[in-house]
């Protein structure tokens, strides 16, 4: 297991859930949830500078099919400027069914989805994280596949 904290991204379309785990690779916690838009790159990659991440993990909404989903190319551009706008490498793992487990969590607990909305995409964000975590370090293989920046940025 590589040493290093991470940062886990949920994409959505209004809004990113951000995760961060600790600096041996072991534990996924919430750290917050960014707005879709302007700045929203920046202010991902401030939080990975702050933190120090070794590596950015986004999570890549595919269908139950294992094919693309509406979602999909969405998660695979952002995660493209995310690497083409900083030299910290950034990975993307499949994260299916990460946003219906996170809202069956915290309705487990009572909360309200509606209110939560926030809160889930950040624990789908460390859903996400913490799967790549665990298959890294049980597996004993980088998780997911590198976004390669276009050639010229």
């Amino acid at each position: 297991m590589r040493l290093g904290a991470r940062l886990g991204i949920d994409v959505g379309s209004v809004r990113i859930g951000v995760a961060s785990s600790d600096p041996h690779g072991m534990l996924a916690t919430p750290v917050g949830t960014v707005a879709r838009g302007d700045g929203d790159v920046a202010a991902i990659l401030t939080e990975a500078i702050e933190r120090a991440v070794v590596e950015i993990v986004i999570g890549l909404p595919l269908a139950l099919s294992g094919g693309d989903s509406a979602s999909t190319q969405d998660a695979r551009d952002f995660a493209l400027r995310v690497a083409e706008a900083s030299d910290i490498p950034v990975r993307m793992v499949d994260e299916r069914l990460s946003t219906v487990s996170a809202t069956r969590a915290l309705r487990a607990t009572g909360r309200n989805s509606r209110v939560s909305r926030p809160v889930i995409d950040q624990v789908a964000a460390v859903i996400i994280l913490q799967h790549a975590l665990d298959a890294e370090r049980t597996g004993g293989r980088l998780p997911g596949a590198v976004v390669v920046p276009h050639e010229g940025r």
